[in-house]
């Protein structure tokens, strides 16, 4: 009489069909439960996990995902510098929404950087060979070739924000307009007239949504909103550098928003070479609402981007992206633009 434990019939680990035969249900039953399927009763579920427990199955996960042909991976592709990287609150924070959202799942994450022609061609090779489900990626330039690319390899991916108005690749992404707007909207109220503007990178969508809504806001308080715009790189250095243009273009501003609180860092050093105090002479306002801006002395005004929450939906709709498999062609349009609500933090350098 054979004996049921964790070893099967074979004498090697318990098989597919032997929890089907303790279980008294097919093989495609078993898969189903074990794949978490909605497909199944709850008798028959409680049927199949049992046999389960008693015979000490483990599902095989490589082969699981060999015969669907998926490798259990996603990649998240940052195309910058690692040394951007690491010096941003913004990346880390994102990294931890996409982990948080991961640990739910049997996906492992793949950490990928691609800020040179090098390391682009490098990815563009290993993603041509399907080793990943899908992608995420963050900080996307408009001339980057990455996600035209994941299009024509059809590989699931989901990106940190549109390139422009006419994305058709699934994206989450904060309010810009409405933060850019908020900040300006703030330092009016505050009775300050000559406010300036420390853009972003100008090839990042969110970076000219936050000039959008800067020169908005302005506009329909009556003020020009044409002088006082510096581009910046989303350095502390770009900050600087762009704090000090604009000091030699109009001594008399009395404000700035600036397009992260990494630039307002700089922004700020800048202005206190100056012998300019923050903020009797000079209001300062950053973008992110990071570390840095609770740290900075004063504490610094910020946008608060829930960042940590993109890069949970982020993940979340990339999953969902994985699980359709239809070709890309065959869904036109059927695209998700998240977009999710900013606030702004006051704080006491404004």
């Amino acid at each position: 009489m054979a004996t049921h434990g964790t070893r099967g019939r074979s004498g090697g680990r318990p098989t597919l069909e032997e929890v089907a035969a303790r279980a008294g249900v097919g093989r495609g039953t078993v898969s189903r439960v074990i794949n978490g399927s909605p497909r199944v009763s709850d008798a028959t579920r409680a049927a199949v996990e049992a046999a389960v427990a008693e015979l000490g199955y483990v599902p095989n996960t490589a082969a699981r995902a060999l015969a669907a042909n998926r490798t259990d991976a996603i990649a998240l592709v940052v195309p910058e510098p690692e040394t951007r990287f690491f010096a941003e609150p913004y990346f880390s924070d994102m990294l931890r929404g996409v982990g948080a959202e991961l640990a739910d799942t049997e996906m492992q994450l793949l950490l990928i950087f691609a800020g040179s022609d090098r390391e682009r061609q490098r990815l563009a090779q290993y993603l041509a060979a399907h080793r990943v489900d899908g992608v995420l990626l963050v900080s996307v330039h408009a001339d980057d070739p990455l996600p035209d690319l994941l299009s024509q390899l059809e590989i699931p991916a989901v990106i940190s924000g549109p390139r422009s108005a006419a994305e058709t690749l699934p994206s989450v992404d904060s309010d810009n307009y409405g933060g850019g707007r908020s900040a300006v909207e703030h330092l009016l109220a505050r009775g300050r007239t000559r406010i300036a503007h420390i853009t972003g990178r100008l090839d990042v969508y969110g970076a000219q949504r936050r000039v959008d809504g800067y020169r908005d806001a302005l506009r329909d308080a009556g003020y020009e909103a044409g002088g006082l715009v510096e581009p910046g790189d989303f350095t502390e250095e770009g900050g600087r550098r762009a704090m000090a243009a604009l000091l030699a273009r109009d001594p008399s501003l009395d404000a700035v928003f600036a397009g992260s609180d990494v630039m307002a860092a700089g922004a700020r050093q800048a202005l206190r070479e100056a012998g300019l105090r923050i903020p009797e002479d000079v209001a300062l306002v950053g973008y992110d609402d990071s570390a840095i801006a609770r740290h900075m002395d004063p504490p610094l005004t910020s946008v608060r981007q829930p960042i940590e929450e993109m890069g949970r939906r982020m993940l979340s709709l990339l999953l969902t992206e994985i699980a359709d498999r239809r070709p890309a062609a065959s869904r036109g349009l059927e695209r998700h633009q998240v977009v999710l609500a900013t606030e702004l933090v006051p704080r006491a350098s404004s």
